[in-house]
């Protein structure tokens, strides 16, 4: 973001996200009517309300990630009271979002199981990220799983059944979606009427909570998978993104771009 009406009830909550006349940092328009171009731009300027300060330790091609995919899984765990010690976190997917949910988490010393349709992820789940469990989500849910996760955060954007991931949760657990399928989801109600269980909602997050979530990355050195690419190659990196041949994001980067082209 890089602006929002700072009046309104969600912008006094320090949640600016949820401000219904929120600016994004690109393709919006600002309060004088000029595009936004955001990270694209070889320069600009902004409130610094909306300015996060990163930390010396914190490279910048790791942090912008975080600017978006680091805020929407930081938040939720935040806010559902998911970071306690001890608790058990379902993760669905192991894209952009996922992966670093499940470092988030590890770093609140949450357990964590990490649910993908790809078992070939199970090592990378396992080995490079350190999640305590791995489930294949085919539709069927693992007797020996089910009711054993206090929440999952679903990172996934693709058409997916949520039934068996419902039946994962405890009573009172909680299923946050955070990806944004294109189609709506087939909800079945009864499974939530058995165990009092809650589907719930979350997107990024407030400044406030942004500049938290980065000095929590510095604190716990957590690092994020990128990759870094000059501008020319971006249409590649479109393919590439299409097939998930990424680990995890491309970062793009504006400053050796320029100098290359002068």
């Amino acid at each position: 973001m890089v602006g929002s009406c700072k009046s309104c009830e969600s912008c006094s909550d320090n949640l600016e996200n949820y401000c219904p006349k929120s600016i994004l940092t690109y393709g919006s328009k600002y309060y004088d009517g000029t595009t936004v171009y955001g990270g694209y731009s070889d320069i600009m300027v902004a409130n610094e309300h909306f300015v996060v300060h990163m930390p010396d330790n914190l490279p910048l091609d790791r942090a912008a990630h975080l600017l978006c995919a680091g805020i929407t899984t930081y938040s939720p765990l935040r806010y559902f009271g998911l970071d306690k010690p001890g608790m058990h976190v379902g993760v669905v997917g192991l894209g952009g979002l996922g992966h670093v949910a499940v470092k988030f988490a590890k770093a609140m010393v949450v357990k964590v199981t990490v649910i993908s349709t790809s078992p070939n992820k199970k090592d990378e789940a396992i080995e490079h990220l350190h999640a305590d469990l791995f489930l294949v989500n085919r539709n069927k849910r693992s007797d020996a799983a089910t009711g054993t996760l206090d929440c999952i955060i679903d990172t996934v954007s693709a058409l997916h059944p949520l039934l068996p991931l419902i039946g994962l949760l405890k009573s009172h657990g909680k299923l946050v979606m955070v990806g944004a399928p294109e189609k709506p989801l087939e909800l079945p109600v009864f499974p939530l009427l058995v165990g009092r269980k809650i589907v719930a909602g979350s997107a990024t997050g407030g400044m406030k909570e942004t500049q938290e979530m980065i000095d929590f990355v510095a604190k716990h050195n957590i690092t994020v998978d990128t990759e870094v690419i000059l501008i020319d190659y971006v249409n590649i990196a479109m393919e590439r993104l299409l097939k998930t041949d990424v680990r995890y994001r491309f970062v793009i980067d504006i400053g050796n771009t320029l100098k290359s082209t002068v």
